[in-house]
């Protein structure tokens, strides 16, 4: 087991490395000048020498190997250099919002797995019964019905039944947890709505397929109760795709939840993609990506290390 985590840990530096040179090029053929946008912003007029001498300033006048090698040397550092925008430290504006939407990951993960569990389980063990189509109609919805739909539908129901909108905003976890709970369970729910959807569906297809296998009928065969069966034999190799899944949900609330955000008027990385997008500051959006892009990477990893987990055929392959 120790060998194999070691194998999955090494090859997270060259991917990261990967990723970082990628996102580095990709964003220097995006159209647009974040000075221009910048001095024009409010409709003022400014003169080419002034939008030299700003960039000059900024550094966006450098060589690009240059802008490159600076890039790299300070990524070890935790330096994502400076917004354009802003002027202040990238790191330090993401780390004012990631907080945030990393809380609101967890909580829908945590509720999306609760629910999900329960149901996709159900739905396979009692396949083809009314009960069955009853969860599988819910989890079709769950799919079909956008977050920020729900969330819009739970605000306007709240307003109907209670005579007042949920909370909006947040207060930080450490001033008042309870509070902050409240604020959060709203968003959570409307996201947390679709995402148990995939991981119930995704169960239960991995649940009846691992049923069907020659090691069940024989388990089965030999009198093994049925409960150790399933909770044995047969959930532990369904988990399998289903922890993928999970994983692949998480890394993308973290960055995914623009919309969501906007509906609950949570601050969180999503709203700042959009900013960053909208005033065209690439040192900002390459942080975000590249911040986005390492949570998929170690999220990868966890999930290795628990196929390795649930599945010890995985840690003696080559």
């Amino acid at each position: 087991m120790l060998q194999y985590a070691l194998r999955r840990i090494l090859l997270v530096i060259p991917t990261l490395i990967a990723v970082a040179i990628l996102v580095f090029l990709v964003l220097r053929v995006v159209p647009g000048d974040i000075v221009e946008i910048k001095m024009t912003a409010e409709g003022g007029i400014v003169s080419q020498e002034e939008i030299e001498r700003e960039r000059e300033r900024l550094g966006l006048n450098e060589p690009l190997y240059k802008q490159f090698i600076s890039y790299m040397v300070g990524l070890p550092q935790g330096d994502l250099g400076i917004s354009l925008w802003t002027e202040r430290p990238v790191a330090q504006e993401i780390g004012s919002r990631i907080a945030l939407s990393f809380e609101l990951a967890i909580l829908s993960t945590i509720l999306a797995v609760l629910i999900a569990f329960p149901l996709g389980t159900i739905s396979a063990l009692y396949r083809g019964t009314g009960l069955d189509y009853v969860i599988r109609l819910l989890t079709i919805g769950g799919i079909a019905v956008p977050s920020f739909w729900l969330g819009m539908l739970l605000i306007m129901g709240s307003i109907s039944v209670f005579g007042k909108l949920p909370p909006l905003g947040t207060v930080s976890l450490f001033e008042d947890p309870l509070t902050n709970l409240y604020q959060l369970i709203w968003p959570a729910l409307s996201v947390g709505y679709r995402y148990s959807s995939v991981v119930a569906r995704m169960l239960r297809s991995s649940i009846l397929e691992v049923l069907s296998e020659d090691y069940i009928r024989t388990a089965r065969a030999k009198g093994v109760l049925e409960r150790l069966v399933i909770v044995k034999h047969g959930m532990r190799n369904a988990l399998l795709p289903t922890v993928t899944v999970i994983g692949l949900e998480f890394a993308f609330l973290l960055g995914g939840l623009v919309v969501t955000e906007s509906v609950f008027n949570l601050n969180g990385i999503g709203k700042l993609f959009v900013d960053s997008v909208v005033r065209n500051d690439l040192n900002l959006l390459q942080g975000l990506v590249l911040t986005v892009a390492t949570c998929f990477v170690f999220v990868n990893l966890i999930v290795d290390l628990l196929y390795a987990a649930l599945d010890p055929r995985i840690r003696y392959q080559k």
